[in-house]
């Protein structure tokens, strides 16, 4: 080896060697998260097996896994989930794109915030639960009925943190815009919209688990497929592993649901800091 290629080499190995250091880094950072559910479940599986915790109670995760089987092979659990999945999502375009609307609307219209803004304060403040008798009333037992609850629930984190970031958009950037004869839509699509865009992703986020969570309220509501008459049933006859399989269902949605949300985040706001470390990391 030369000497002029000895600079070369030496950067080519410790190009290596850093990548090599990168890699299990990096692996490790993504197993993290799992190690603490990973250590209940086998600690959990460990009772069940021991007694001390009694099936009749609460039902082994080898069990839990033996439902999901029987339940997937034969066609039910597939079908139930995706009825779920279609009221959900059906119900958060409908609820977050009202919300989006009166939150652009609100944040840069006093007169409008002043008639619209208090009212929805105080609806925010009522439990979907409370509302299930007027839904019946107003749309009887059908999906119609289903949508409205999830609709109503996401609508408010959605319109709050819009308005919240129309408001924390800067009125310098918006005067220079019209000042440049940016106005109507193009001044919501070139400046507040993107402005206003890191706020509305959050209360997309927050939307999204709310979706699920409020889920298990709509689908009592004469329901006869999803995840929540399901769960219904399981409690009737005591299928105790059926009815633990649709909590854990539960949250695995809910964690998918936020991996959406955080992905879109990092698709739609590649020069937010926080997320280029994330990224990075």
């Amino acid at each position: 080896m030369t000497a002029s290629s000895a600079p070369g080499a030496i950067g080519a190995v410790g190009a290596v060697g850093a990548i090599g250091r990168s890699v299990p880094g990096a692996v490790g950072r993504s197993l993290a998260p799992w190690v603490a559910p990973l250590a209940l479940v086998i600690l959990w599986e460990a009772l069940s097996r021991l007694q001390i915790i009694p099936k009749s109670l609460l039902p082994s995760p080898s069990e839990v896994v033996l439902a999901a089987v029987h339940a997937t092979r034969s066609g039910d659990l597939p079908a139930h989930l995706g009825v779920s999945a279609l009221r959900a999502l059906g119900g958060l375009v409908i609820g977050a794109g009202i919300g989006l609307v009166l939150g652009l609307a609100t944040g840069l219209s006093r007169a409008l915030q002043l008639v619209v803004d208090g009212p929805i304060q105080m609806l925010r403040a009522i439990p979907a639960l409370a509302l299930v008798p007027l839904v019946i009333l107003w749309f009887g037992l059908g999906e119609t009925a289903k949508l409205f609850i999830v609709a109503v629930t996401v609508l408010f984190p959605v319109y709050l943190n819009t308005f919240h970031g129309v408001r924390s958009v800067d009125p310098h950037i918006i005067e220079m815009a019209r000042v440049y004869d940016v106005r109507g839509l193009a001044l919501y699509r070139e400046v507040i919209l993107p402005g206003a865009l890191p706020s509305i992703l959050v209360g997309l986020r927050f939307a999204l688990g709310l979706a699920w969570l409020v889920l298990i309220v709509a689908e009592t509501i004469g329901a006869s497929q999803g995840l929540g008459y399901v769960a219904m049933n399981a409690r009737e006859f005591m299928q105790m592993d059926l009815l633990v399989l649709t909590i854990v269902l539960w949250a695995i949605l809910g964690k998918l649901a936020d991996s959406l949300a955080r992905w879109a985040e990092r698709q739609l706001l590649p020069w937010q800091p926080r997320l280029q470390r994330m990224d990075a990391r």
